[in-house]
């Protein structure tokens, strides 16, 4: 292996809270023992501390050094990077870019790699020989957003609303927490999971199993329940829906503005937990918000009719932050075996896909502005 084709480069998080890693010291030490050069920048935010990384051989570079790495060099991250930069990326970036389904600012984001002349390996659409992801945070993603919903839940019963989000340190400490913000269990509390046949509704089910809801008290929906469109009564029925599809087309929205009219005060619904977060998706299935939450200011109230009660949206993108030091180690792991194929991307399935996609995608994107470009 060539020492270009095996430099990776951990580069900080710069997204607010983000606390997870793609590297852990663990499968940082495993890609150094098949032979990759491995350097990891100092992140005050990263749960791992970076004496972790310097213990398993890796090298260290400063706080947000990578743009002055050597352009040979592949630089894996998880988040996006600042919306406020433009500049041209001359590098190989494996990360989530959140531009391939025409997100807001994809067009932006893509072409920083056309003039710079790099290349993005978008971790969402790495896939293997059956098209399913190679690794993803859903589980943990499930999880965290159902816990996120019981917590905001709990509050509106006390009559206010949920202030903040804080990662934990374990899952058991995060199940402990919202069964006592909810008085001792969740038992009584009704909530609607669609998507639950996949990775992220397998997750929250989980969490409301575990925080002692009843199993007729969760409705676990999927593609079967949801062919017939929506908008669906049974979401208004419930006290947390939490949305985990993965959205790939238009499809009949899930909730309505109108629907919430018409329902005024017969609605049970108090919380949405839009894991999703197809927020400024064209097809998003939950119009009745259009911003994304923070940790630092978790839900947005729903506009409802006077003298109904309150309805709170959950859109947090990087909700496995929650808990980050298990996700991290999840998703890392998973990710491994197609990392240690990095070398041979040239030939192998799973890179030649993602770069292929890459490229179309550019090309949509360069088309794009083109076309503004030409009405400007």
């Amino acid at each position: 292996m060539s020492a270009e084709s095996t430099a990776l480069w951990l580069r900080c998080e710069t997204k607010q809270f983000e606390r997870r890693a793609a590297l852990t010291p663990t499968t940082a030490k495993t890609l150094l023992d098949a032979g990759f050069q491995i350097t990891v920048e100092e992140d005050p935010q990263r749960i791992f501390d970076i004496e972790e990384y310097k213990a398993v051989g890796c090298a260290i570079a400063p706080y947000n050094s990578w743009p002055s790495a050597p352009t040979s060099t592949t630089i894996i991250g998880l988040k996006e990077l600042p919306e406020n930069d433009t500049s041209p990326l001359p590098h190989t970036h494996i990360q989530f870019a959140h531009c391939y389904k025409n997100q807001a600012g994809w067009v932006g984001v893509l072409e920083r790699f056309g003039k710079g002349g790099g290349k993005l390996y978008d971790l969402e659409f790495l896939q293997d020989d059956t098209g399913r992801r190679v690794a993803a945070f859903g589980f943990h993603a499930g999880f965290a957003g159902a816990a996120a919903g019981a917590l905001a839940f709990a509050a509106m019963k006390d009559g206010g609303k949920l202030q903040s989000l804080d990662p934990y340190p374990n899952e058991q400490a995060m199940v402990q927490d919202v069964k006592a913000k909810l008085g001792g269990s969740g038992k009584g509390v009704k909530a609607l999971v669609i998507g639950a046949l996949g990775r992220c509704g397998r997750g929250a089910v989980d969490l409301f199993r575990k925080i002692g809801l009843d199993e007729d008290d969760i409705l676990k929906w999927d593609m079967d329940e949801t062919a017939k469109g929506g908008p669906f009564q049974e979401i208004l029925d419930v006290d947390i829906f939490v949305n985990c599809i993965y959205l790939s087309s238009s499809i009949p929205p899930f909730v309505s503005p109108q629907q919430l009219a018409e329902a005024g005060d017969k609605r049970r619904l108090s919380v949405i937990v839009d894991v999703s977060c197809d927020t400024t998706n064209p097809f998003n299935p939950i119009p009745v918000y259009s911003v994304n939450t923070t940790f630092d200011n978790p839900t947005v109230p729903v506009n409802v009719p006077t003298g109904s009660a309150p309805l709170n949206v959950i859109s947090i993108d990087h909700l496995p932050t929650l808990l980050p030091r298990e996700a991290s180690e999840q998703f890392s792991g998973d990710l491994i075996p197609t990392l240690l194929k990095y070398p041979q991307r040239d030939t192998n399935r799973t890179w030649t896909d993602a770069e292929k996609l890459f490229r179309e995608k550019l090309e949509a994107a360069q088309t794009e502005a083109a076309k503004t470009l030409g009405h400007a």
